[in-house]
Formats: structure tokens, C-alpha cells, sequence
């Protein structure tokens, strides 16, 4: 009797399991009917292109991060800029614009399975298509970005990457000339500011000139001191006629008295001329030079600031109007000749493995419950 049992419950566990692995061979060979028969030929063109910058100045500086990755972190984030721009909604309307994808997606003579099946889906549900269509891919090491993308025939492939590739160096030359432009905008309000600033430093030194009646106060000053120099030099030589006199005539002698008036009257003159240059009260010759130095000091910073910004706009306007990102192309967009899409036979190898895996596990978890029931 529980021979009997034993038996029938194994047979029952082999005709589920045979059922299970049933079920897992059909499937699988309804995916490989698919794969190899059914799955429209996808052909898939491939692009491979770099950012250079055209600058100097962009050249100039070391990346240390840059020196042990292998690329550059600038040129890496240029990448990653235009990798984003080519998988936007704004790059799909431009494609879809100019190659008509929707037509092409949703064409009905495709298979169902890999086609867009609604012609007017929103625009997630064809961008989520485009996505699945287009692949962008950054190799960090050589720092090149990698362009694929499929169509239902050779020319349509071919026709998206090429304007992918085209529009991606416009889209990376316009960002650049917009920023430049805002530079040079910026700039150009700065000059005009740098202008005002100078041309007011200028006139406060002409309004203090015309205030003292002085175009060079430091000139004037060095003249006085040149004048108090030469009557230093007369009195000196008073005083060595004086002592050379008194040495045979009487002090009240007519040439000893003579140069004595004479000796008095060049102090009276040096005490006037050393007056206009200092004096406790201020209003002297050398505080006007320190004033018209500090002006003149002042219009001359004000005069280097704007040529600064004079040659700081010239070469923004240089780089607002020249190329400053290119991008180059290290593979021109391809013509396939094959469909490397779908990949038939290892997506159904692929498939039927899966199938029979999960199979497998489905069968050993309905054992392990029938034991416990038992």
C-alpha cells in the first residue's frame, strides 16, 4: 500500500515537473519564433567624438585630477553636457522635426513588439522610445563619446546619428557664444563705468590745478627749494667775506655793516620762501603737493582700471565671436550594411535560459511544499 502511495506521488511530482518544463519550452521556442522570425532588422550607426577647446587660456592650467584619470576633467564635463543635450526632449522634437520619427517608430509593417504602436503618444512615451533607440555612451579613460543609434533601415540610422552629431556641436558652440555674449555685455557696462570714474579723476586734477592757480605743484615746490638753495649758497659766501673783513676793519666798518644788510636781507627772503613751502598753519606749498599727488594717483588707478577692462572687452568680444568648443569627430557617423539589432539567436539562448532557470525554481519550491504537506 505505501509502495502504491510512493509511486503515485512521484508520478504526480513528474508530470507537474514535465508540465512546468512544458510550459518553459513552449515559451521558449515562441521567443526564438520571435527573435528569428518575427523582429524587424534594426541597423545601428555609430559615431565616435571628442570636445576640444580652442582657447588658449583653457590650456593654460593643470589638472592634477585630470594627470591621473587620463582625461581632461573640463573636457569631461563638456561631455557629460552634450551626452544630456542629445538625449533631451528638445533633441527628439528637433530629430522629429527634420526625419519624421513618429512616422518611422510607429511604422506598421514592423513588428509589434519593437515598434512605437501609437503614432500620437505623448511626448514621454515617445521620448521613453527614443531612449531605447538612442544610446550615448562616455568612455571616461579616453574621454570620447560614443554615439549609436538605430533605425528600420541603413539611411534612417545613418541620418540620426549624423544630425546628432551636428546639432550637438551647434548646441555646444551656441552656450559657449551665449556666455562669452554675457560676458562681453557685462564687460561693456563695467568699461562704461571705469570711464565715468576716470574721466572724473581727471577733472578733480584739473579743477585742484585751476583752484591753486598751479599746473605742477611738486614743480613749483622744487623751484622754491632751488631758490632757497641759491640764497643759502649767496649767504654763505656774505659770511666768508664778513669773516675775511673783520679780521682788519672795526664792526661798525661801511662794507662790514653793507654785508650784514645784505646777510639779513637774504635770511628775510629764505624765511619767505621756506613759509610758502611749510608753515604750523597748513596752508602751505607741501600740503598742496600731497593733495595733488593723492588726485593724480587716483586718476592714474582709475586710468590703468579702465585699460584693464578695455583689453578685458576686446578679448571677449574676440571669444564671443569665434569657434571656442569644437566638436571633433574621431569616427564619422557610419552607413550599416548589417542589422546588428535585434541580436536573434543569443537573445533567444537567452531567453530559454531564463526560461528553464525559473522553471527549475518553480518546480523545486512546489516539491518543497508538497513535502511539507505530506
Amino acid at each position: 500500500m505505501n509502495d502504491n502511495l510512493e509511486q503515485t506521488r512521484m508520478a504526480r511530482l513528474k508530470a507537474h515537473a514535465s508540465s512546468i518544463f512544458g510550459v518553459a519550452v513552449i515559451a521558449s521556442l515562441l521567443a526564438a519564433c520571435y527573435w528569428i522570425v518575427i523582429a524587424s532588422d534594426r541597423y545601428v550607426s555609430e559615431a565616435h567624438i571628442i570636445i576640444q577647446r580652442t582657447d588658449l587660456a583653457a590650456g593654460a592650467s593643470v589638472d592634477f585630477t585630470s594627470l591621473l584619470s587620463g582625461a581632461s576633467n573640463g573636457g569631461r564635463a563638456d561631455q557629460l553636457l552634450l551626452r544630456d543635450h542629445l538625449l533631451s526632449v528638445d533633441m527628439l522634437k528637433k530629430l522629429d522635426a527634420q526625419l519624421n520619427l513618429r512616422d518611422h517608430f510607429s511604422d506598421g509593417q514592423r513588428d509589434p513588439l519593437s515598434r512605437m504602436w501609437n503614432r500620437d503618444a505623448s511626448i514621454e512615451w515617445f521620448h521613453q522610445h527614443f531612449l531605447s533607440r538612442v544610446n550615448i555612451e562616455f568612455d571616461e579613460y579616453a574621454g570620447v563619446l560614443m554615439v549609436k543609434a538605430q533605425g528600420y533601415d541603413p539611411q534612417t540610422a545613418l541620418n540620426i546619428t549624423t544630425l546628432l552629431v551636428k546639432e550637438g556641436e551647434r548646441f555646444m558652440n551656441n552656450m559657449a557664444r551665449d556666455l562669452a555674449q554675457d560676458q562681453v555685455t557685462f564687460l561693456e557696462t563695467q568699461v562704461s563705468q571705469m570711464y565715468d570714474r576716470a574721466m572724473q579723476a581727471r577733472q578733480a586734477v584739473l579743477s585742484y590745478q585751476n583752484k591753486k592757480g598751479l599746473v605742477s605743484p611738486q614743480a613749483t615746490a622744487e623751484n622754491i627749494a632751488g631758490i632757497i638753495a641759491t640764497l643759502q649758497a649767496s649767504k654763505a659766501e656774505l659770511e666768508t667775506q664778513r669773516s675775511a673783513l673783520q679780521a682788519y676793519l672795526v664792526a661798525d666798518h661801511p662794507n662790514i655793516v653793507q654785508l650784514n644788510q645784505q646777510a639779513a636781507a637774504i635770511d628775510k627772503q629764505i624765511a619767505l620762501e621756506q613759509a610758502k613751502l611749510v608753515s604750523p598753519n597748513g596752508k602751505t606749498l607741501n600740503r598742496t603737493v600731497e593733495e595733488f599727488q593723492r588726485l593724480e594717483m587716483q586718476a592714474g588707478f582709475a586710468q590703468d582700471v579702465y585699460k584693464t577692462a578695455l583689453i578685458a572687452l576686446e578679448k571677449g568680444r574676440v571669444e564671443a565671436l569665434r569657434t571656442l568648443k569644437k566638436v571633433s569627430v574621431l569616427q564619422a557617423p557610419s552607413l550599416p550594411e548589417y542589422p546588428l539589432e535585434p541580436r536573434r539567436y543569443y537573445n533567444s539562448l537567452v531567453f530559454a535560459l531564463v526560461a528553464l532557470l525559473l522553471a527549475g525554481v518553480a518546480n523545486l519550491l512546489a516539491a518543497i511544499v508538497r513535502d511539507h504537506k505530506d
